[in-house]
């Protein structure tokens, strides 16, 4: 990146004067995912954050009208804060490239693979990167022999849906097969994933930066969506506690993992360290939350940037990549 450029995402009041020139922007937000609601408080923090900054910005809530809506409101600027479904897995990025509006996030094809539990691990594997061991579940699977090769502990996981939703531990072949029946309600494609005991840790992408190590700790069974959204118990550790070159570690792996898939602009990767300290890639996402109980803001704060700061470079970095 030129300096030039780099010096406008280091500064808020430059940033504020580039995005009053790029006219209208649209948060995409709700939309008919499980995710809905997720969506509509990380689309009213961003909406916010940008009028705060005297951006000309408008909230468009997108589902099966996304057409429709865009056409007869048509933005200059898309700030995408879809979760799940149509806003993450490529759908919503495909149309706005064809109707020539530029948006933020990851393109095509990256928000499609990231997307995919499934296709990541595969890739991942193949690359050489730690993810952890797993496999593609049906009706016909043989639970007790998965158990086996698996370790004797999973996490099922729908292959296609992000906030943990569908997702549940399993420790017997009677409880696999209950969690892929409730895992299949939300996608067609499940998975089953060794199950990493010890530490969880997310990373945030932003431009080309990657942001402080986020440390999670909760009393729940994992971190799942009560944890997430819903409870004040959980604590969020930043510094994360990780010796330098520990952190310097999961910092290279995230950035690798999130390149791997073509990402920009700014995302998220989810990592597991088991007991001995060994780092395993969980997942990217390409459209993170940004509700008040957020990771990726956290992680700015941590890089002494503010909300309106992070807002404002993830939608400039957007305009300059386009």
């Amino acid at each position: 990146m030129k300096q030039v450029e780099q010096n406008i995402l280091n500064d808020k009041n430059a940033l504020a004067k580039k995005l009053s020139a790029m006219g209208r922007v649209a948060v995409l937000l709700g939309g008919d995912s499980a995710e809905r609601e997720v969506s509509l408080q990380s689309g009213a923090a961003i909406l916010s954050a940008l009028q705060n900054l005297s951006v000309d910005a408008f909230a468009m809530d997108i589902g099966s009208n996304a057409i429709e809506a865009l056409e007869q409101d048509r933005p200059d600027h898309a700030f995408i804060a879809l979760h799940g479904g149509a806003g993450e897995d490529g759908r919503i990025q495909a149309l706005l490239g064809y109707m020539g509006i530029p948006y933020t996030g990851s393109a095509v094809n990256a928000s499609a693979h990231a997307m995919d539990k499934l296709r990541c691990k595969y890739l991942w594997r193949g690359m050489g990167l730690s993810t952890a061991d797993f496999c593609e579940l049906d009706a016909d699977s043989d639970w007790a022999e998965i158990m086996t090769r698996l370790g004797g502990s999973v996490m099922v996981k729908p292959a296609s849906e992000g906030s943990s939703i569908g997702m549940a531990p399993a420790h017997s072949a009677d409880e696999l097969q209950k969690a892929f029946v409730e895992a299949s309600k939300y996608d067609k494609c499940v998975i089953a994933e060794r199950l990493i005991r010890g530490a969880e840790f997310t990373v945030a992408v932003l431009s080309d930066e990657v942001l402080p190590a986020i440390k999670l700790e909760t009393d729940n069974q994992f971190y799942d969506y009560d944890a997430k959204y819903i409870s004040d118990e959980t604590r969020y550790l930043c510094p994360c506690g990780l010796p330098e070159d520990k952190e310097q570690e999961l910092k290279a792996l995230a950035k690798r993992a999130f390149d791997s898939l073509g990402c920009k602009d700014w995302g998220r990767v989810d990592v597991m360290a088991d007991e001995q300290g060994k780092f395993y890639v969980l997942e990217v996402n390409t459209v993170p939350g940004m509700t008040s109980h957020s990771l990726v803001p956290m992680a700015a704060k941590a890089a002494g940037k503010d909300f309106e700061h992070l807002v404002a470079q993830v939608l400039y970095s957007s305009a300059i990549n386009h």
